[in-house]
């Protein structure tokens, strides 16, 4: 480690901490339908929409109408997709001739891509035309995107108002967050990503020869669209096999330092939001600070292990770190961090294989996705994954001094701590249930490329990034076999909806509350004490579901490699 390392640690923090507010204050201003500066020119393209869909801006739903609006708006995009991807071989711009993706990997990339998961078991250059890239993959990070925005909005008007049937309207919600927050932060972005040297074009791939006189087909397309808004959306599919690391991508230390701050930028300016709304800026600030306490913990230990090395290579005199899986133009400290942004924003992007970490460097964005991506988080799904833990968090306090709990003037009662603990509880099934079934089965056991505790890290890693709806890999797992593709669907889809539900039955009981003025009993949750009994609660649920799974895995083959044991490929 060095002092460089720490002060491009400490840029990237402090750059999020400038950006929190200032997104915050614009966000609020968005969804509470006030002027803005771009008010004059996409106000008329607004009511336009809403005139087109039918849609009365002024006209709320209630937690169950948001709800079903949000499921049947994905089911339809769950079929455009599934019917772009099965017909790519027939429509237009596909230079390259793509064929039909087939069944089961439609059905996985389908999902994945509405879920805001982005899991990928095909590469992207290889198996997708242009069009299937753009009106497919693009198209669906922006609704997915706008989709967890809004469902983070409906839970913080839940706690902001106050004896409310309604918690927003979810047609309105996704409008303007696409209109005047996502493409706005999009189009210069994909400019500056062009400028940085990300294609952008419709053309067919370029052949080249190399100096030995071989030919080389250089794939290229509409790539800085899509990277834009996979790395400010939090989706992370990336136009390229290789991803992040891949230079077409990513090809500079300019482009991967701006990558990984819009990947936080909206999911922080969130916890602004919230504090604005339930009129407490510092609660929103708690939630940050507990929410960075997690990420820098995360972020010292992988860039210590990765900054160690391995023993069996310190022990011959090769010291330096460890570089296999990363790429030069970033070196240790980059990707390093790039590695826990990614996995506590639920993005998936990566600029270095996962797979190829130390056995603590590849833990700690495995424990970022186990903990239900709250560290941030998902654009919106970090927001109210957090929230969902701060409900539990005040259900604790209130046992200890033996007093109902209250959290923003709302009390917290049996019915919100049900369907807080259910949103929670339903990820680990998924994470844990899938990897017991996938190490038991030959088949299954077949596709990991390594033995021992690092193959069943591979397996684990797949199964919990698929229910986070984060959609990184560990890169060692072969994923596009039927079963895979349909469990690694499942997963994706009761992480992402089977979440949702028990958020929205929440902050519709919530909204319906009255508002319980603070008294000398009221427990403080803008403090010290506060963030430090909500990391505790979030560290203790996650340490007693999935350490026993870490156990078998990432921390075993720590103390093999220590003890000098290897397993052969």
């Amino acid at each position: 480690m060095t002092p460089n390392g720490w002060i491009q640690i400490a840029l990237f923090c402090a750059i999020i901490l400038a950006l929190t507010p200032l997104l915050g204050g614009y966000m609020t201003r968005v969804f509470a339908g006030e002027r803005t500066f771009l008010s004059p020119v996409l106000r008329p393209i607004e009511g336009a929409i809403f005139a087109l869909g039918g849609v009365d801006p002024k006209r709320e739903q209630t937690w169950l109408g948001y709800t079903l609006a949000m499921l049947l708006f994905h089911v339809a995009g769950f079929l455009i997709l599934y019917a772009v991807l099965r017909l790519q071989d027939l429509l237009p711009l596909n230079p390259q001739e793509m064929a039909a993706v087939p069944p089961d990997l439609s059905l996985n990339t389908a999902i994945s891509f509405i879920t805001n998961t982005n899991w990928q078991n095909y590469g992207g250059e290889s198996t997708l035309s242009y069009l299937a890239q753009m009106l497919g993959l693009t198209h669906q990070n922006f609704l997915s995107a706008a989709t967890g925005i809004a469902l983070a909005l409906a839970l913080i008007r839940g706690f902001s108002r106050a004896s409310a049937q309604t918690v927003g309207n979810f047609w309105v919600d996704v409008t303007r967050c696409t209109l005047y927050v996502l493409l706005p932060l999009c189009i210069p972005y994909t400019l500056f990503l062009v400028w940085q040297g990300i294609p952008q074009t419709l053309g067919p791939y370029v052949d080249a020869t190399t100096l030995e006189g071989a030919k080389q087909t250089i794939a290229v397309g509409p790539v800085a669209s899509q990277v834009a808004i996979k790395m400010l959306g939090t989706n992370g599919g990336g136009f390229f096999n290789a991803n992040a690391a891949h230079p077409f991508e990513n090809p500079t230390a300019l482009s991967n330092f701006v990558q990984m701050n819009s990947i936080f930028a909206l999911g922080a300016g969130l916890t602004n939001v919230f504090g604005r709304m339930v009129g407490d800026e510092r609660k929103g600030w708690a939630i940050l600070a507990a929410m960075g306490v997690i990420f820098v913990a995360g972020v010292a230990v992988t860039y210590w292990a990765e900054a160690a090395g391995t023993p069996g290579l310190n022990a011959l005199g090769l010291t330096g770190g460890n570089m296999e899986g990363k790429e030069l133009r970033f070196g240790i400290v980059a990707s390093a961090l790039f590695a826990v942004i990614t996995t506590a924003a639920s993005c998936g992007a990566v600029n270095a294989m996962h797979d190829s970490f130390t056995a603590l460097g590849g833990m700690i964005p495995l424990i970022n996705m186990e903990l239900g991506e709250i560290i941030v988080g998902g654009v919106g799904a970090g927001m109210y994954g957090m929230l969902l833990f701060v409900v539990v968090a005040m259900f604790v306090a209130g046992l200890m001094v033996g007093r109902t709990p209250e959290y923003a003037g709302k009390k917290i009662e049996a019915k919100e701590v049900k369907m807080a603990m259910l949103a929670i509880l339903v990820l680990p099934l998924m994470m844990l249930g899938w990897t017991a079934v996938a190490t038991v089965l030959p088949g299954t056991v077949a596709a990991i490329s390594n033995p021992g505790p690092h193959g069943f890290s591979e397996i684990l890693y797949a199964f919990t990034s698929a229910t986070a709806n984060n959609g990184s890999a560990f890169a060692g797992l072969s994923g596009n076999t039927p079963f895979y593709n349909v469990t690694l669907a499942v997963s994706m889809f009761i992480g992402r909806f089977m979440m949702i539900v028990p958020a929205m039955a929440l902050a519709g009981s919530l909204a319906a509350k009255k508002t319980v003025p603070a008294s000398a009993g009221t427990f403080p949750t803008h403090g010290g004490l506060f963030v430090g009994l909500l990391v505790g609660v979030i560290l203790i649920v996650g340490g007693l579901t999935f350490f026993p799974a870490l156990a078998l895995g990432p921390i075993v083959e720590h103390l093999a490699a220590v003890a000098g044991q290897t397993f052969g490929g």
